[in-house]
């Protein structure tokens, strides 16, 4: 096999998944856009906190779903195969019921597996919508071929880690008819547990004092994600937006567009920091919080390091 066959992916250079997650702003996004959002389908949200290793470092979880995700999308097929064995083995004991009821779709005793293909289902759901609202916002609004596209490619994504493709939507559109109508039904519910800790994860809430240079980064990050939600989802989170908010958000998502569009005046600059991979940004959120827990601080307060299952029982 020659060897620019054994490097390739399952996705080609010009595949609109690649297109769209080489993008940093993008990269550095989608993923705690998809978890903020993904925390209103309790099934998914109690599914994931009451089998992690990572209920007390969340944001070294975050980083690790990246760098899996990216891997399926962005790396060789070699990079891939890892990352879809290591998700298997970490998916094969998830299995179990609601301890307690999350709102009137979801009571007590409701069943969740990750090998559930709806479950599958809405785990793509949340990551595809989530790439494409923030691709739309920070980079440039998609063709309608392009949109198309962008969505069979993350239903081959799912496919790659075990979804059957028949959970899914034939196209864009009957997608998006059907989650946005799943967002405005009675379904979303929110724990409290999970409105915690997403009100961390999108910075409605701060748990420890940051360094400057570091803190108006992740507060333009936050702005962004906060501002790409639906006012529904930032309704049950009671996140408040008025006029100052929204204003700040669509100037900050302005000029992320311009330093995507509009070309350097010498040379190529933006080209490094605005494409790539985004992993290994995000393991400076893994370092920091590493060294909060060695000094005994905890990453989100608040949050019980105990399965819900376990405190029920107490």
């Amino acid at each position: 096999m020659p060897a620019r066959a054994a490097q390739s992916g399952y996705f080609s250079d010009d595949s609109m998944i690649r297109r769209v997650m080489r993008r940093r702003a993008v990269g550095l996004t989608y993923g705690q856009r998809a978890l903020v959002i993904g925390a209103v389908h309790p099934l998914l949200y109690v599914g994931t906190a009451e089998n992690t290793q990572h209920r007390t470092t969340p944001y070294t979880r975050l980083a690790l779903t990246g760098r899996l995700f990216e891997a399926v999308s962005l790396g060789t097929r070699e990079e891939a195969d890892r990352a879809r064995a290591f998700t298997r083995k970490r998916h094969a004991p998830v299995d179990g019921v609601l301890p307690e009821s999350a709102g009137a779709a979801n009571p007590a005793g409701t069943r969740y597996s990750a090998n559930d293909p709806h479950l599958m289902f809405m785990t793509m759901a949340f990551t595809f919508d989530s790439a494409e609202v923030m691709h739309d916002l920070l980079v440039r609004r998609l063709t309608p071929t392009e949109r198309e596209g962008l969505y069979q490619d993350y239903v081959r994504w799912g496919e790659l880690f075990g979804m059957p493709r028949g959970a899914a939507p034939c196209t864009y559109r009957e997608f998006r008819s059907y989650f946005d109508g799943y967002l405005a039904s009675d379904e979303p519910h929110l724990t409290e547990e999970a409105k915690l800790v997403g009100s961390y994860l999108m910075g409605q809430r701060v748990a420890h004092p940051l360094p400057v240079p570091i803190r108006q980064a992740l507060t333009g990050f936050s702005l962004l994600v906060q501002g790409s939600l639906p006012k529904r989802v930032r309704a049950m989170y009671e996140l408040e937006w008025g006029l100052r908010e929204e204003v700040a958000f669509r100037g900050l998502a302005r000029a992320v567009r311009t330093a995507h569009l509009s070309p350097p005046l010498v040379g190529n600059p933006l080209t490094a920091p605005m494409t790539g991979p985004s992993y290994p940004l995000y393991k400076l959120a893994t370092r920091r919080e590493q060294r909060l827990l060695d000094s005994g601080r905890p990453s989100m307060p608040g949050v019980d390091p105990r399965p819900l299952s376990d405190r029920i029982g107490a």
